[in-house]
């Protein structure tokens, strides 16, 4: 869509409904297994999933600890008493014709996200997050008349979570979204993995026009978005399809919209439903949930180290930049196995002297980020589950500040710790990688390089700085790679100059 040279002038206002399935072993009111990982369509169900008749729920205790879990960390306000409802609609994918929800009694409400926008920190406001049960997925097979539906999804432990509408930019939603989709990693309540479906977020967006205040009278809600990027590019068009049309004078209809990858652009599926349109009614078979004050504080002190303080500690406690800093907290796998690799260093730190902590950790955070996690992508594997121990990994950079290999000899001891596993130093012996840094050594290569290279020798003598790099490439080569570049380097100057 076309920019508008006023848009600056109209206001965007987004909230969001996020759905995130909990990472139980069961279904939310039926032993069934939840499994998002199942391809094979409706095998995980039973009586009480596909709604036959005379099957009662039973709430799943663990859902209802992690949705709990969930709203202390979101900074919310859990009441001590909370209730299902049922939430009526009709549609293929719910075999029961109605919803095991929460309405006016959620599990957790009142709460914020502080999210950082370009060094300065924004307050979203968190309405509430309540349980509920997924629906089924509907099958659209292509060129066939009919469509299917797959129940392995229904009755899965879903907590969706409702924000203010306080977010003013796309880009402002995805950070969100990040820092949200972190939080619920590290508490383990779900893996948020918005390829999978196990998150889906929802922006309802409208735009205030110029002097406008309070609210806008419509909103647009663009359904079951699955990824970031796609999220900041529907948010993104809508608003500029909202400005172009509130331009005309006219008034975006509050609809439901589809988001279409394939053409980057909105499409309308229906209009918006209020709540009077859901029937809300207390759920008769499910008791009232009572969240004690004992319960409550022991949840908190199970609470593990979120995103927030983790980011404030590797900043203070590593010195790492902060675009390190949020690559390796999006990979949540990763930030514990780099702290486990720091912390086989500071053994080794406390028994050897001669090592630059703040040099190790740079070149682990290097490593991690880099070598690392390509290879662990190229695998699909998370770090743990690699062949590479914390102690091999710390040993490796140990053995590179200590001038026993080169950097590039390192990347080849790494490639074979990765495939095969083993200890660095012995991969080393095997594949004779040990760098020269004897001096004698490297001083009769010199010698011979300078000999047989007198123009280039000549050329830096007269200036010509590129000379010297040519000249240290040859001792390299004569050293068939293996000599130390520091070395090299201090006595190639010594004998030039």
């Amino acid at each position: 869509m076309k920019e508008f040279s006023s848009s600056t002038e109209y206001k965007p206002v987004i909230g969001f409904e996020i759905h995130v399935q909990l990472a139980t072993k069961s279904k939310m009111f039926s032993p069934a297994p939840n499994d998002p990982d199942e391809k094979e369509p409706n095998t995980n169900i039973d009586e009480i999933v596909t709604g036959q008749p005379g099957t009662l729920p039973v709430a799943n205790k663990e859902a209802i600890r992690l949705s709990a879990l969930v709203g202390l960390a979101l900074n919310c306000t859990i009441d001590e008493f909370s209730k299902f409802d049922r939430k009526h609609y009709f549609y293929p994918d719910l075999p029961k014709g109605y919803q095991i929800s929460q309405y006016d009694q959620p599990i957790s409400r009142d709460g914020y996200l502080d999210i950082n926008i370009n060094g300065k920190i924004k307050r979203i406001g968190i309405t509430r997050a309540h349980l509920e049960e997924d629906a089924g997925k509907n099958v659209h097979p292509e060129g066939l008349p009919y469509s299917l539906v797959d129940y392995n999804r229904a009755g899965a432990p879903l907590l969706e979570i409702v924000t203010e509408p306080d977010i003013e930019s796309a880009e402002e939603g995805r950070i969100f979204l990040q820092e949200l989709r972190n939080i619920i990693r590290y508490l383990g309540a779900s893996d948020a993995d918005m390829e999978k479906g196990t998150m889906r977020c929802e922006p309802n967006i409208s735009v205030r026009k110029p002097g406008e205040k309070g609210l806008p009278k419509y909103k647009v809600e663009v359904k079951n978005i699955n990824s970031f990027k796609f999220a900041e590019a529907a948010i993104n068009y809508e608003i500029e399809r909202h400005i172009e049309m509130l331009q005309k004078g006219e008034t975006p209809r509050q609809v439901t919209m589809g988001w279409n990858e394939k053409d980057s652009c909105t499409v309308e599926q229906r209009s918006k439903e209020d709540a009077q349109d859901y029937r809300y009614m207390p759920e008769p078979d499910l008791p009232i949930l009572q969240f004690t004050k004992e319960y409550l504080d022991k949840l908190r002190a199970e609470m593990p180290e979120l995103p927030a303080q983790k980011r404030r500690r590797f900043s203070e406690e590593y010195g790492l930049p902060a675009s390190d800093v949020e690559n390796l907290l999006n990979w949540k796998e990763l930030a514990f196995y780099f702290e486990s690799v720091i912390s086989e260093m500071d053994e080794w730190m406390a028994q050897e002297k001669g090592l630059d902590r703040n040099h190790l950790v740079k070149q682990a955070v290097n490593w991690c980020l880099g070598d690392f996690s390509a290879l662990l992508n190229q695998k699909l594997i998370n770090p743990q589950d690699s062949q590479i121990s914390p102690e091999n990994f710390a040993e490796l950079l140990k053995l590179i500040q200590q001038g026993k290999i080169s950097g590039s000899a390192a990347k080849q001891v790494f490639k074979v710790m990765f495939e095969k596993g083993g200890d660095p130093s012995n991969i080393v012996d095997d594949l004779g990688l040990h760098q020269v840094s004897d001096e004698s050594s490297i001083s009769s290569a010199i010698d011979k390089i300078i000999s047989d290279n007198p123009k280039a020798a000549a050329d830096y003598k007269a200036g010509q700085q590129k000379s010297f790099g040519f000249l240290v490439g040859q001792a390299m080569k004569e050293l068939k790679g293996k000599g130390n570049p520091q070395v090299i380097n201090e006595l190639l100057k010594k004998k030039l100059n």
